[in-house]
């Protein structure tokens, strides 16, 4: 089971250095139902600003997902596209609770987490592209918003280990609003580099991604 942390960071812009905004530490692993990733995030002094629980069913579909920060939570899962619940912790019994629908592919997020989600569900091979709908919540109050990525998986590289081969994958990730483009670097279940987001530490390898979660 692959445990680990990742350093969180606003991207470099010309004229503005990286500015960390803390750090999330996680496990992931295999298991009945199909994929979990479940985290913390801390900020840079320390304290918890949030967590994320996510369970992928075996075609990588969202099975269910619970996210907290800001004193909000979020929790939802694959109805006819993707629902979820939104609630604040002030109203613990859930009175003023907003629910939510759409018939996007899946979620996004801050989380790493979500990068691997999505790239497990579209399940490309290299050189293919597509386009994928996705609901987003966004820090800190998990607002959400739903938009259009498009998705390339521009090549994959074979890099030896101490513990063996490892598959490393690069994909052109694109808003297909803003026309904006980043790069993610993915192995089996581990982002190892995209923007605003590095991995500083791995107990153990990644897990290659199972051949029944990926068709």
């Amino acid at each position: 089971m692959p445990n680990g942390r990742y350093s969180l960071h606003t991207s470099a812009t010309p004229g503005h250095d990286h500015v960390l905004l803390g750090e999330e530490r996680f496990s992931c692993a295999p298991g009945p139902a199909g994929w979990r990733y479940v985290s913390k995030t801390y900020g840079p002094d320390g304290s918890t600003i949030g967590t994320v629980d996510l369970t992928l069913d075996s075609r990588c579909r969202p099975l269910r997902l619970e996210v907290r920060a800001g004193g909000w939570q979020v929790r939802g899962g694959a109805v006819d596209g993707v629902a979820w619940v939104r609630t604040d912790a002030a109203d613990p019994a859930g009175q003023h609770a907003v629910e939510g629908h759409d018939r996007a592919h899946g979620f996004a997020g801050r989380s790493p987490a979500f990068l691997i989600a999505t790239a497990r569900m579209l399940r490309l091979r290299e050189g293919a592209s597509t386009r994928v709908r996705l609901v987003g919540f966004s820090d800190p109050v998990l607002a959400p918003r739903t938009f259009d990525q498009g998705w390339l998986l521009e090549g994959t590289e074979t890099h030896g280990t101490d513990s063996g081969p490892l598959l490393v994958e690069r994909y052109q990730v694109s808003d297909l609003e803003t026309g904006e483009q980043q790069v993610v670097h993915l192995a089996g279940d581990v982002v190892l580099a995209a923007p605003g987001i590095e991995l500083e530490e791995l107990a153990s390898p990644p897990n290659p991604w199972p051949a029944e979660f990926t068709g």
